[in-house]
């Protein structure tokens, strides 16, 4: 069964497209298709914050979303979650960094510096690139190439927001 295409994918793509591609030289389609998809899932604001604490109240706080995918002294209950807790603070980290670089420093409720967020992003992706075994085995070189390239990303993400003409957009709140 084909999943339908959410209507901002082709217009994301070629825009992730122009930047990684044909401004940056990152020729990668995994990457481009990875970015572009990722920019249409957080158009959506329960899933840019869909990490949650025990009470329901989303997770915005970096230092938060790392206790939250430490299966040893943090809240993971397991290493499949802390892989799944760990790629969202990749992809929340990329998103951030490159479309709302402002934002994430402005945010009262947020202690961590940029380098702190960027850190964590590129950290967090290379640990979901070492689950490579059954089923993440064909998916960890991609996660393994955008920690590599994260800073690259991040620039790439920038220039998308500055092609659409968005320089110093406010991060959304959570939803409660």
């Amino acid at each position: 069964m084909q999943t339908e295409a959410h209507p901002l994918e082709a217009f994301f793509h070629q825009a992730v497209r122009n930047s990684y591609e044909g401004r940056l030289g990152l020729n990668d389609p995994g990457v481009t298709g990875y970015v572009s998809r990722l920019l249409c899932e957080f158009t959506r604001l329960d899933k840019l914050y869909e990490l949650r604490d025990a009470l329901g109240r989303p997770v915005a706080e970096l230092d938060r979303m790392m206790n939250a995918a430490d299966p040893v002294f943090g809240q993971a209950p397991s290493f499949d979650a802390e892989r799944r807790v760990r790629k969202h603070i990749g992809d929340y980290a990329l998103f951030v960094a490159g479309m709302y670089p402002d934002s994430h420093a402005q945010r009262r409720s947020q202690r961590a510096s940029y380098a702190e967020l960027v850190h964590a992003g590129k950290e967090s992706y290379y640990i979901v690139s070492q689950f490579n075994l059954f089923e993440y085995e064909v998916e960890a070189p991609l996660f393994a190439r955008l920690s590599d390239w994260f800073e690259r990303c991040i620039l790439g993400l920038a220039l998308v927001r500055e092609e659409l003409g968005n320089r110093r957009p406010m991060l959304p709140p959570p939803v409660q």
